[in-house]
């Protein structure tokens, strides 16, 4: 069984950084992936940026491209979310996930198995 949480969400300025952390724990497969998802007020989930565990690929939205980076410590089975310039519309629940997804679904939520219980970024203008 593969556990996830994330952590490091909060109450920050536009223009500022954040850092979001993603735990994973329990076994991973070769080919895995994380992904980052979000949620907005009234507003579906959407893909922000996902990796392969290998690190060899790295897919971003357009809206977080040139802002946000995903990174990974594999010692410490932790993923992680830098955020930079961050905007009010960038406000959300986040999403850590993991899963084997194919090629056409590493954008798409329907390719995690396992997902976290989320965390708050708000950016006030």
């Amino acid at each position: 069984q593969v556990q996830v949480a994330e952590s490091g969400g909060a109450l920050v300025q536009a223009g500022d950084s954040l850092t979001l952390s993603c735990v994973v724990s329990g076994r991973t497969f070769s080919g895995s992936a994380m992904g980052w998802f979000r949620r907005g007020p009234g507003k579906e989930r959407e893909f922000v940026v996902a990796t392969r565990m290998s690190g060899d690929s790295i897919y971003y939205a357009d809206s977080v491209k040139g802002r946000f980076t995903i990174s990974r410590d594999t010692a410490k089975n932790t993923g992680y979310l830098r955020m930079n310039n961050l905007r009010p519309e960038d406000t959300a629940v986040y999403y850590c996930a993991v899963g084997l997804p194919t090629l056409a679904l590493i954008r798409s939520s329907r390719g995690y198995q396992y997902w976290g219980q989320g965390t708050q970024v708000t950016v006030s203008s």
